[in-house]
């Protein structure tokens, strides 16, 4: 099942259509995502008999955030070894994690203002948590998810590296610096939940700069590991989402470094879910 926000509200999207979910259901599910979410099971009993007539079509231009208001965003860093790797640490031990803000959340295809510094690219897989909970056994972490989504943890580098030591929340949440999308999918409907594969990539006129790809089998913490780890310190709510962290091949990283530019798109894919365009401007 494949789900999104058109104009804030829930929707079922399939081949071009959204289904208004509350409309559809006769005002027996909420419209609002975080109220849904709280009913999961309800909405994926009733999502297989509903009637798509009164669909519209819609691209990917349209549609918001899967979730528009988060009320907590967690980030991992270092999830993946050969981005440990080129940042110059060991891999972890256990889940480096921070937050990006709930702010700078926003939908599949946006314009970003560049603030001032050096601004980054991330490409994450990002797990939806549904109606949530509390010390959530790793066995029982996948039933948490409601799905996985695409997003770009787009990073301001000089802000993220102030102070000593340093904090990533500011530098990581920008307007527009979280976007997600174009929507979520149900972990049963990829063959393999714990192996997708993503890539991002540079479009500045007709040129084609490839920058990130991987799977997410090489993450050192998997999707329900990092549930199960989360929700034995903080109760995780529904719509709260997990960006997963990145691999290698971010632009600090490179030499020299490379940033990105007012007029540049960044294209962001993953397999199943479908793709991210940011186009920035000063």
């Amino acid at each position: 099942m494949r789900f999104g926000t058109l104009d804030g509200r829930l929707v079922l999207v399939s081949e071009g259509r959204a289904l208004d979910v509350a409309t559809a259901s006769g005002g027996a599910l909420p419209c609002e995502v975080r109220a849904a979410l709280a009913r999961w099971d309800e909405v994926r009993a009733w999502a297989p008999a509903a009637g798509w007539a009164g669909a519209v079509a819609v691209d990917d231009a349209e549609l918001g955030p899967p979730v528009p208001d988060p009320r907590q965003v967690f980030a991992v860093a270092l999830n993946y070894r050969p981005h440990a790797a080129e940042a110059g640490f060991a891999a972890p031990d256990a889940p480096l994690v921070f937050t990006k803000f709930p702010s700078c959340i926003t939908g599949p295809v946006t314009t970003v203002a560049l603030p001032p510094g050096n601004v980054d690219w991330e490409i994450e897989v990002v797990a939806v948590i549904g109606a949530g909970g509390y010390r959530i056994p790793r066995s029982e972490a996948w039933d948490a998810v409601a799905g996985l989504t695409c997003g770009q943890d787009l990073s301001e580098r000089l802000t993220q590296a102030q102070g000593r030591p340093a904090q990533f929340s500011l530098g990581k949440s920008f307007p527009g610096f979280g976007p997600i999308g174009p929507v979520a999918v149900t972990p049963d409907d990829f063959a393999d939940r714990d192996d997708l594969g993503f890539e991002s990539f540079l479009l500045t006129g007709a040129a084609r700069e490839a920058l990130q790809s991987g799977r997410t089998r090489e993450m050192i913490f998997s999707v329900d590991d990092l549930v199960a780890r989360l929700s034995a310190i903080c109760p995780l709510l529904p719509g709260d989402l997990i960006f997963t962290g990145t691999p290698g091949g971010v632009g600090n990283r490179r030499t020299p470094p490379r940033f990105l530019r007012p007029g540049e798109t960044l294209i962001s894919r993953l397999e199943g879910v479908g793709e991210l365009r940011q186009t920035f401007v000063a």
